[in-house]
């Protein structure tokens, strides 16, 4: 005899009783601690370090016959006068060294476009007959090109935020809106704070990584906005900060085994995707974790923050509970 979708389900945490609300005060510490250290990294320490998709420059793709000493590219490459270059390798699928380097030039103030790979093939060698290296690829990016790619990734930020906040109002309230778009903020501006605080350059891989995290942590600040949407139709008399505490701990399985999977994925392409991989899932491992929490932590909260407001205006006794049904 098979048992109800509700008898079958896995719930990690069955009839927890967290106040979630009461530690509101701990969790807004927490996001000033990293959002604070974040900023005033990008204001005095490292800045925003962009990558040669925005700031301009030259990455070249060197194919060695044999697996290559990194230390002796850099001391080749400073002895032939090439200067702020950056080395790394790439890895094959399952992790082992593929024999390539790529090498990072910044923008150059000689206008030839070949002046990065000449300068290169010269350090090296590369070309020569007696060589063990060639140049696979030449990727160029310009400084008009570059600054028009920032605009456009800021811009789609912007607009995805945008259309969000749109989406949340029509199918909520404002509020609603409000409060997860803040908190999608609040995760973007710690996860860019994060790359700032470790010196990582921020490429377009990372901000496709951003966009996706957006998505993902409004998807689980909507699981939990609806929940507590349904609670306020069911519960008129109870308080919103119990509604509220009821809702996240009713949706917390779901948090959990959703997160956390989708976490011990991003972390296994982290430690093994290689260095090409490293912004795109150091980007989401920050943001799932920081997303999850969000939607908790800061969405949650200010809708209770808003209720407490709009009682001490006199206007509401709770949130109006209508859409029920969208």
């Amino acid at each position: 005899m098979h048992g109800t979708p509700e008898e079958s389900k896995v719930e990690l945490f069955r009839d927890a009783k967290i106040d979630w609300l009461g530690k509101k005060w701990y969790f807004l510490g927490f996001s000033l601690i990293f959002s604070v250290a974040g900023v005033l990294s990008m204001m005095f320490w490292h800045g925003i370090p962009r990558g040669v998709d925005f700031k301009g420059g030259t990455e070249i793709q060197v194919q060695f016959s044999s697996t290559p000493n990194e230390n002796h590219i850099r001391q080749a490459l400073s002895s032939a006068g090439v200067k702020d270059f950056i080395v790394y390798p790439i890895s094959d699928t399952a992790g082992r060294s593929a024999n390539t380097e790529v090498i990072s030039l910044p923008e150059a103030a000689d206008s030839s476009h070949d002046a990065g790979r000449t300068q290169v093939e010269g350090a090296l060698n590369c070309g020569q007959p007696s060589s063990d290296c060639s140049i696979q690829r030449v990727d160029i990016v310009g400084p008009t090109a570059g600054k028009q790619l920032q605009k456009q990734a800021a811009l789609a930020t912007a607009y995805s935020l945008l259309g969000m906040l749109i989406y949340l109002w029509f199918r909520f309230e404002l509020i609603y809106g409000v409060a997860a778009v803040v908190a999608v903020f609040h995760d973007t501006l710690i996860t860019v704070g994060a790359f700032s605080l470790t010196n990582q350059e921020i490429t377009l891989t990372v901000i496709a990584a951003i966009l996706t995290l957006i998505g993902y942590s409004m998807n689980d600040t909507i699981v939990v906005f609806d929940r507590i949407r349904e609670n306020l139709a069911l519960s008129r008399r109870e308080s919103l900060p119990d509604v509220v505490n009821r809702s996240i701990n009713q949706t917390l399985t779901r948090t959990v085994i959703s997160s956390g999977l989708t976490f011990l994925t991003v972390v296994s392409l982290l430690l093994f995707g290689g260095p090409v991989l490293r912004g795109f899932s150091f980007a989401l491992t920050v943001g799932i974790v920081i997303g999850t929490y969000s939607s908790i932590a800061v969405a949650a909260p200010m809708l209770v923050a808003y209720q407490g407001w709009r009682k001490s205006r006199g206007k509401i006794s709770n949130l109006p509970a209508k859409r029920a049904r969208a």
